[in-house]
């Protein structure tokens, strides 16, 4: 961006008209995701070159693939304290850069081991970014905006994961894996520089202008409501896990991330292994069902939630009527399991994974509903460490029933039960979806 754009962007905030920035802010947020996420699909892109290069098998494969799910779910709970703490810029540019130097070590990693803490690295580094992002949201939208700036973010993990794998997979065949890794590394400080170039906080601005920003569409009610979230005393952590609605939520969400990380992980080689389609071809079928999933992520989960909520709608209903509705699409994973041709495969898991992620935003967009701003940064690092406990368990089950059974019906089966306990969270624990009291959370 030239620096007359910059001044303009900065004027736009500070000189009191900062309603058109915030969509600036989310295409931003939604930008970082999909760099990041071309981290991430390395691997299992680059899976048949490591295996050629480090002589790794199905078992040390699922080791890798969880390794950055490992820090990435040590670091959520704090992440989430000291977001709420230090505010979403100053966490986010040193994460970016962060996960930039692990992409890098990546491509130079020697052996499996340097590559095993690359990879460790790297969730360090994006251990952030969606509790953040959440953050960031809650700060910059009305709740009836909230949706789709919630969906620009989620929506590009699933572009990512349907443009990154043929795109990463091209320029595995053409320049080798470890350049592969160089090229995000490159996009990933190119980021870095664009974050620091446009993000502000929007505490910022005057009180008077934050009201603007949220206020959108919606009643005078947000101008006495965000001067009351300005006050309100952040929730310690301990009390959080306490409260049956943000586990309902932790708890749906972390079933929703398994499906998420099973086929973010294996769906090139199950395509490859179990159904014999070559490994290019593989590369290019599996970015089907990311397509699907990033139009439900959009239309649905984005556009349609804030619609209907924008005609009148009742907000909980709609929040819930997709949200439990997209997870009992996620059940088609089941039909996965007993699948003997590509498209048998490939549409149940399209159904699956586009009904999953038409409910994400609304799920991403529920910390900032629940709890105040002061405390967004908490829920949302609850909900990331059950969803990375997910992440850490979906590549290494997968591993061991592929390695030990030699075919994925067991992994598909695995993944289907643990969305229906995922289902009943939701119904029983979270319910109506509307503000926890936050005096009685903190007696």
């Amino acid at each position: 961006m030239h620096g007359s754009q910059r001044s303009e962007a900065l004027n736009v905030l500070e000189a009191g008209s900062p309603e058109p920035f915030r969509w600036t802010i989310g295409l931003l947020l939604g930008l970082g995701v999909l760099v990041n996420y071309f981290d991430r699909v390395n691997l299992s892109v680059s899976h048949d070159a490591l295996q050629h290069s480090f002589g790794v098998t199905p078992q040390v494969f699922g080791q890798l693939s969880a390794a950055y799910s490992w820090t990435y779910a040590a670091c959520q709970l704090p992440t989430g304290v000291i977001l709420d703490q230090l505010g979403v810029r100053k966490v986010s540019l040193y994460s970016i850069a962060i996960w930039g130097i692990a992409s890098a070590a990546a491509a130079l990693a020697p052996g499996v081991l340097l590559f095993f803490v690359a990879r460790l690295l790297l969730g360090i580094g994006e251990a952030p970014t969606f509790p953040a992002n959440a953050k960031a949201v809650g700060l910059w939208f009305p709740q009836s905006e909230r949706s789709l700036a919630t969906a620009i973010f989620d929506g590009a993990a699933k572009f990512a994961n349907a443009i990154g794998v043929p795109l990463l997979g091209l320029l595995l065949l053409h320049i080798g894996w470890r350049m592969s890794f160089g090229v995000t590394a490159l996009l990933s400080f190119g980021y870095l520089a664009l974050f620091w170039w446009l993000y502000r906080e929007p505490e910022r601005l005057s009180l008077r202008n934050v009201v603007q920003v949220r206020k959108g569409g919606e009643s005078t009610e947000e101008e006495s409501t965000v001067f009351m979230e300005a006050a309100s005393p952040s929730v310690p952590l301990r009390k959080l896990l306490r409260q049956p609605k943000v586990l309902g939520i932790a708890i749906g969400f972390g079933s929703y991330n398994y499906v998420f990380y099973l086929l973010l992980t294996w769906l090139p080689t199950y395509l490859a292994d179990a159904l014999h389609v070559p490994l290019m071809r593989s590369f290019l079928f599996t970015s089907a069902p990311w397509l699907v999933a990033t139009a439900g992520d959009l239309l649905i989960g984005g556009f349609l939630v804030d619609w209907l909520i924008h005609r009148g709608y009742d907000g909980d209903r709609v929040r819930r009527t997709v949200l439990i509705g997209g997870m009992c699409c996620g059940l088609g994973i089941f039909g996965a399991a007993f699948a003997h041709t590509l498209w048998e495969a490939l549409i149940p898991i399209s159904i699956a994974i586009g009904g999953l992620s038409a409910a994400a935003p609304v799920g991403w967009s529920v910390p900032s509903i629940l709890v105040p701003d002061s405390s967004t940064g908490r829920v949302g690092g609850i909900i990331n460490f059950s969803n990375q406990l997910s992440a850490i368990a979906a590549p290494i089950l997968t591993g061991y029933t592929v390695g030990r059974t030699h075919a994925y019906g067991w992994a598909f089966g695995i993944a289907g039960a643990y969305l229906c306990v995922g289902i009943l969270s939701y119904v029983f624990l979270l319910g109506r979806i509307e503000r926890i009291d936050v005096r009685s959370a903190l007696v």
